[in-house]
Formats: structure tokens, sequence, C-alpha cells
């Protein structure tokens, strides 16, 4: 039960053991709420001040010997600034926070207890000033770093506080207290009711525990919102950002089976003499080639607004107009094998220059109506394109070593394309009637890139 209770203080009601990655983002919040904090707490110094200076409290018979407002308020602003300055410096330790709270409440009933030396009137004077109101402020300010230890303490510390004036009241020493069963008399003079001043400081427990109650929920949701924005993070790296935000965004769960017609183009690239270079280098050197040449062939298709669908080894399927329709698929998808194409040259003459083999890309462009959906077995589900479209364009690609090229597509995506909008950088030659292995239909042939 104590464990419970501890574990509840100080880890909010979160997981007990979480990745690094969730923790260093809980902790950049909490940095971020101590800032926050430190900030609404200066405002409170210039509120205070501004309450004190102009209010109708500040008026009547003042002993201006006792009249400390004006020091406290300075003390505070003082601890306030360097707080500030320690949490933007990302320095404030958690002994930091509890000295904090202590200063909070210190210096609030100190505040509060100058009052009837200030108006010279018995001490229980002060237990009507309305200043107390604050401590509930301090309890809150609390709850912006979603911990609950320091709701409570806050809160334990203004009970505390409180009590400690009431027994300073009761004990006679701000003066022989005038004891009272009455409300009215309470309420209308110096008298203490010593009841009403328990009912202050239950108040101020339960107000501590409701905030600390709905904190500890809050904590579990802020630590399963990081998880799974971390988790969503992942996701956009394991998946196509556009697909990932598919599966974030899904009103429903996602099933297997489910899917979409869509007329879409398909770019497919694959790395010439992969195959016998992976079994000439050694592991580490084969990964560092395939990250190159993905690390330049990606970006380019994303941001011609394709969406990659799968790695197949050393080769890439990419869609366009798939995860979101798109009138210009086509012209996007030639724009992008312009790219790569122009990006493999580049990567070409690198190597050669480094001394290190060359390495080919070939590459093709088909397009025509997919599905678009969740495959699966219910428990490992991928999102894909299928259809014929996507079929011809590996069929395609395959085809660019009868045709001694590097790129090519048909006629009919090379016409949409420029429908669409698709300028060529040069006049393409066409191939008219070619046999395509696999394809019953002869194709006419335009070459992106011998």
């Amino acid at each position: 039960m104590l464990t419970r209770v501890w574990n509840w203080l100080f880890d909010g009601g979160g997981p007990a053991v979480l990745p690094d990655r969730v923790r260093d983002a809980i902790r950049l919040q909490q940095e971020r709420s101590e800032i926050l904090i430190g900030w609404i707490q200066f405002g409170i110094v210039i509120l205070i001040g501004g309450v004190f200076e102009f209010s109708a409290m500040a008026e009547g018979e003042v002993q201006a010997d006792f009249s400390f407002e004006s020091e406290v308020l300075l003390i505070y602003g003082a601890i306030c600034v360097a707080r500030l300055i320690l949490a933007h410096m990302r320095l404030l330790k958690p002994w930091m926070l509890y000295l904090s709270v202590i200063a909070d409440i210190v210096l609030l009933m100190a505040l509060i207890w100058s009052f009837h030396l200030k108006y010279a009137q018995p001490a229980a004077f002060y237990l009507k000033v309305p200043t107390l109101f604050y401590v509930f402020l301090f309890i809150a300010l609390r709850a912006l770093r979603f911990e609950v230890r320091f709701v409570v303490f806050t809160g334990v510390m203004a009970a505390a506080g409180w009590a400690y004036l009431t027994y300073y009241v009761a004990s006679g020493r701000g003066g022989p207290p005038d004891r009272t069963h009455n409300f009215v008399d309470y309420m209308t003079s110096n008298a203490l009711l010593v009841g009403a001043e328990i009912d202050k400081i239950i108040a101020i427990l339960l107000a501590t525990a409701v905030l600390a109650l709905a904190i500890a929920r809050a904590r579990r949701l802020l630590v399963r919102s990081v998880t799974e924005g971390a988790a969503a993070r992942d996701l956009s790296r394991f998946f196509d950002p556009g697909v990932a935000a598919r599966i974030r965004g899904a009103a429903i769960s996602i099933k297997a089976g489910e899917g979409e017609l869509r007329d879409v183009a398909i770019l497919t690239v694959d790395l010439r003499g992969f195959t016998r270079l992976s079994t000439e280098l050694a592991p580490g050197e084969v990964m560092k080639m395939l990250q190159d040449y993905q690390g330049r062939v990606c970006p380019l298709i994303t941001g011609n607004g394709g969406s990659i669908d799968k790695f197949l080894g050393d080769g890439i399927l990419a869609s366009f107009g798939a995860v979101a329709p798109s009138p210009t698929a086509a012209a996007d998808a030639l724009r992008a094998a312009d790219a790569v194409i122009a990006a493999a040259d580049l990567w070409i003459a690198e190597r050669q220059a480094a001394g290190l083999p060359p390495l080919a890309i070939g590459l093709a462009v088909s397009s025509g109506r997919v599905i678009f959906g969740a495959v699966g077995d219910g428990e490992r589900l991928e999102f894909t394109v299928i259809g014929d479209a996507v079929n011809f364009a590996a069929k395609l690609e395959k085809h660019n070593k009868d045709e001694k090229s590097r790129a090519v597509t048909d006629s009919g995506t090379y016409s949409l394309a420029e429908r669409q909008g698709y300028v060529p950088p040069v006049v393409r030659e066409r191939r008219i009637g070619r046999r395509v292995g696999g394809v019953t239909d002869l194709v006419d042939i335009v070459v992106l890139a011998a």
C-alpha cells in the first residue's frame, strides 16, 4: 500500500519503466512548465503589488513601521527572478522546487500575519484577510508540472501554515483571543471561531486532494500521449508519412481487406549490380551503400508528391495519388523520375571520382487504376497498392535491359503526364510496338534515360 502511494506521489501513476526517449520528452515538458510557472509567479508579484497599491485594503489607520508588503514583494520578486533564470537555464533541481514552495507559503503567511500589526488589531484580525485565497493559486501552479508530489506538498504546506496562524491566535501570543461559537460574531468582529478556521484548512486539503487526483489522471494521459507521440514519430520513419498520418487519423480501427480504387502512377527503381556487390562487400559496407542510395532517391520521390510503398531490398516501389487522390499523379511521377535520373548520374560520377565501382539504376513509370488498402492477417498489416499498373511497372523496369536503357515509361502514361502539365526536359525517344515480357499486347515505349 505504501509503495503504491509512493509511486502515485512520485510517478504520477505513470508506468514504472519508460523508454528513455519518453522520459526525455516528459522532462522537456516539465522544464517548459517550470518556465511558465516562473513567469506566472512573476505576474503574481505584479498583481499583488497592484492590489495593495490601488485597492481599498490599503486604506485605514496604518502603522507604517509594520507595513511589510513592499519588503515581502521585493523578496518574493527576487526569488521569482532567480527561479525564472534557473528554469530558462534548465538548472532547476527537485530540492529547489521544494524550497520554492516553502518560500511561496512562508512569505504569503508572513504577509497575512503582519496585517494585524499594520492595522493595530488583535491577531484574529488577519484570519479574515482574503489574501489567503492566493494559496489556491500556488497549489494550482504546481499542477502545471504534472507531478502529484509538488501539488500535495504545496497543499500540505499551506494547510500547515494556516494551522499555525490559527494556533498563534488561539495561544494568545497576539493578544488574548476573543473566542466565540457564534458565526455572526465571528464575521463581524475580531473574534476567533476555531471551527471556521478548521473549515479553511479542510478546504485547502480537499482542494489539494482533488487537484492531486486530477493531476495523477492527467499524468497518465500525458505519459500515454508522449509514448504514443514517440511511437507515431517512429511510425513515420517505418511508413510513408502520408500512410502514417492516415493511420493516426483513422476514425475507426484499420482492418485488413479494406481498400479503395485509385487512379495512380507507379514508380519503381532498382539498383543494378547490387546483388553481386552485396556478396563481395562486408555487411556494413553493403548497408552504408544502400543507405546512400536510398538517402538520395527517396527524398526526390516524396518531394514530388510520391509515397514510398515498400523497399524491396535494393528496389523501391513508390506510388503517386494512392494515399491521397491526385489529379497530377502521372506528371508528378515523371518529375520524380527525372530528378532520380539526375541524382543517379551525380552519384555515379562521385563514385568514379572516389575510385569506387559505379552503380547504375533501372527505373520505370506506369499508370492505371489500382486498389489501395491494408493487407495482412489482422495482427500485422501493411498498406500497399495492388493492380495491373504495379505489375506493369515491374515488367517495364526489367524491360530496360532489352531496350539497353536505364529508365522507361509507356506512351499512355507519358501522354497522360503531359496533359497533367508535365514538361519534359528533353525530347524523348519513342519506340513503337515493343514486346515486354509478361505483357500480351505490344507496348509503345518512351525512353526517359538511355
